[in-house]
């Protein structure tokens, strides 16, 4: 079978096996559990398109889980059925920033990209931040400049409370030395941000108003 499980789908089943733990451990109504059994799975099942028959059997075990070690057993078996991000390499990175000429590139060797929604890094030398997303089945590079705002917000990318920063932009007008300025703000830890997505609705969002698509 074939990897079919995005990351932030992924991310979204993991918090289902989180609610279930709670349940079992508040809950003594077995009416009640049932009921959460059967809506956690619809939801699960309901992040995809189509699901063939091998596909569903991979998933359904999530209504047995009651415990932490069930959590643990269930996504190990699920978690080799994630498509990792795009293959990046050096070279694909100074393509999509052609104009950063002294670009700080993270350490890809130490990026699992089956936990990523997006490749995000901030240059402190000079206050910039780069994303890379995967949009409409190409990869796609912003950059902008990014002010820490010391406080805690909703992030635009993955609609969590976090620490946050103002990322803004520059885009080309209608005219050819005319530049308009978009942003918003975003998680300061890229890491902990894919870890929080649970839907790419926001992240398309974001590229979509940044690049002005």
């Amino acid at each position: 079978m074939n990897p079919f499980i995005r990351s932030d789908q992924y991310n979204f089943i993991k918090n289902q096996t989180q609610a279930l733990i709670n349940g079992h451990a508040t809950v003594n109504d077995q009416a009640v559990l049932k009921a959460l059994k059967s809506l956690t799975i619809e939801k699960v099942l309901g992040l995809f398109e189509e699901l063939n028959e091998e596909q569903k059997q991979l998933l359904n075990p999530i209504v047995d889980v009651k415990e932490k070690a069930d959590v643990e057993r269930f996504l190990e078996q699920t978690k080799p059925y994630i498509v990792p991000f795009k293959e990046i390499k050096e070279q694909t990175i100074k393509k999509l920033f052609p104009k950063a000429k002294k670009l700080k590139i993270p350490l890809l060797e130490e990026v699992d990209f089956k936990e990523i929604s997006y490749l995000g890094w901030l240059d402190k030398g000079s206050n910039k931040k780069f994303l890379i997303v995967e949009h409409n089945g190409k990869l796609v590079g912003i950059s902008g400049g990014y002010k820490n705002s010391n406080k805690k917000g909703i992030c635009a990318l993955c609609n969590r409370f976090e620490e946050i920063g103002m990322f803004t932009s520059a885009v080309k007008g209608a005219t050819q030395d005319a530049y308009i300025k978009r942003g918003n703000y975003i998680c300061q830890d890229s890491h902990k941000c894919n870890q929080n997505i649970v839907s790419d609705d926001k992240l398309n969002e974001f590229v979509e108003l940044i690049m002005g698509f």
